[in-house]
């Protein structure tokens, strides 16, 4: 069959790769199936180009696959009109999958007018769908699908079981992608001449945040041998030379880590990398092997101070744990991100002060650091807590009236007034930002002094882009 594969776009100059559809389009075209990528975050095509092409080519199935953001849920909405406008729209079949639409498959098929929803992992199931669209199997055969049958009834098939061997799955199709855009996405403290790419080191988390939606429980971890030979694939192929780990938890335990780092060491990787962390598992000994290794930037979800909201969260964390881990990661020279949310179930206006105070003591400056509010997308813990409690009536409220934006509140879980929630947030970034500026000033005020004072020839320029 004939795939057509849109990446939307994000309305940025650079754009994250995107890692789910490329696997997707390995699985399928080792079935055989022909496969066009559709780069609108490339080029910024209007939707109506979209409509447009597909008047103009011959397709069986068009993909979209979006995550549960505000942003994501109205691009998905405007790409839908724009195919299902199309006067092909009779000849091709309309797939959606992604976190978003899989949490709430009902509602967003009849926003979306999609055929068939992909719910959990993709790369069994899609070439299972594409049999059934060919006719070669029973539609209600395919585990991990939703759809709209003839009769307007919502169909959701048993639940497809998880991939255990993660390294049976094949590399993504990058070749099918235009990598020389997505390598020029920035890291944190990634440098001038670095090009970068994400990479998946396994799946899945062994927490469970109780803001956190994920399909896949547990975590699976891909191999060294399987990572180091993806790494090396991309060096040679792409010239790349950092990585992003961009799974939930590289750091899974610090056996594992231990064991992937002398990995890299071992196979003499020569690369710099990045990845998400756990601060319970931030021990002096794991992140020299990091830094050794090539590890510059751990992004942390601290999340709060606030011991009995930790506790809620269910973060596994306490703030000695916290303190302890980053005071680490500094020591040996790798910077931290520091992520802090407030607003879970009564969580006190004193944890915004405390996460403050925390954040100008420690923040390396790597990126600028805000305090934004939780946010409960359907499928976590925190959005059925909102449904119970009748602060959200469900997915239509909570895209259309709720989520507006992901640095305002789409349900208020306090004690406080949402306008004492705003000026409190207001007040603390307005601390941070100054903060940030002031480093920044400091910065160019050394380089300055260098350039001029002490005559510094390896000056290249103030003007930025």
């Amino acid at each position: 069959m004939k795939v057509l594969m849109v990446v939307y776009d994000n309305d940025s100059f650079t754009s994250y790769f995107p890692q789910g559809l490329a696997y997707l389009a390995s699985a399928e075209r080792e079935k055989g199936h022909e496969i066009t990528i559709y780069q609108q975050d490339i080029y910024h095509w209007p939707d109506e180009h979209l409509t447009e092409y597909l008047d103009n080519n011959s397709f069986d199935v068009v993909q979209v696959s979006v995550i549960g953001g505000y942003y994501q849920y109205r691009k998905l909405l405007k790409l839908s009109d724009a195919i299902n406008n199309s006067r092909n729209r009779h000849k091709f079949k309309y797939l959606i999958g992604g976190h978003g639409p899989a949490a709430e498959p009902e509602y967003f098929l009849r926003k979306t007018k999609a055929d068939y929803c992909g719910i959990g992992e993709g790369e069994i199931t899609i070439v299972e769908l594409f049999e059934a669209i060919e006719g070669k199997r029973d539609r209600r055969t395919v585990k991990g699908i939703a759809y709209i049958d003839e009769n307007d009834c919502y169909v959701r098939t048993e639940a497809r079981e998880l991939i255990e061997d993660i390294d049976s799955i094949s590399m993504p199709a990058y070749d099918l992608f235009d990598m020389t855009y997505y390598t020029m996405l920035r890291m944190p403290n990634i440098r001038a001449n670095e090009k970068s790419i994400p990479m998946l080191s396994g799946r899945g988390c062994i927490f469970a945040c109780n803001f956190c939606y994920r399909m896949d429980k547990g975590f699976r971890p891909r191999s060294a041998k399987s990572i180091i030979e993806e790494i090396r694939f991309v060096k040679d192929k792409y010239n790349v030379s950092y990585i992003e780990f961009s799974d939930e938890l590289l750091m899974s335990s610090q056996k594992r880590t231990l064991e992937l780092c002398q990995a890299f060491i071992d196979a003499d990787l020569n690369i710099r990398w990045n990845c998400n962390g756990r601060l319970n598992f931030a021990d002096l000994d794991v992140l020299k092997k990091m830094k050794e290794a090539g590890c510059t930037f751990i992004n942390y979800g601290i999340e709060s101070l606030d011991e009995p909201t930790l506790r809620v969260m269910h973060k596994g964390l306490t703030k000695e744990m916290i303190i302890r881990g980053v005071e680490n990661t500094l020591a040996v020279g790798i910077s931290p991100g520091l992520n802090i949310i407030y607003g879970n179930i009564n969580e006190p206006l004193s944890a915004i002060d405390e996460a403050v105070e925390f954040l100008l003591k420690y923040d390396d400056h790597a990126q600028l650091r805000t305090i934004r509010p939780v946010t409960p997308y359907p499928g976590c813990e925190l959005y059925q807590y909102a449904i119970d409690k009748g602060l959200l009536e469900g997915p239509e409220d909570f895209y259309e009236n709720k989520h507006v934006n992901s640095d305002l509140m789409a349900v208020n879980f306090t004690q406080y007034t949402d306008e004492e929630v705003y000026n409190k947030l207001y007040e603390a970034n307005m601390r941070l930002i100054d903060n940030y500026i002031r480093n920044q000033r400091n910065s160019y005020e050394k380089i300055c002094k260098d350039l001029y004072l002490n005559k510094d020839a390896n000056f290249r320029g103030f003007r930025q882009t």
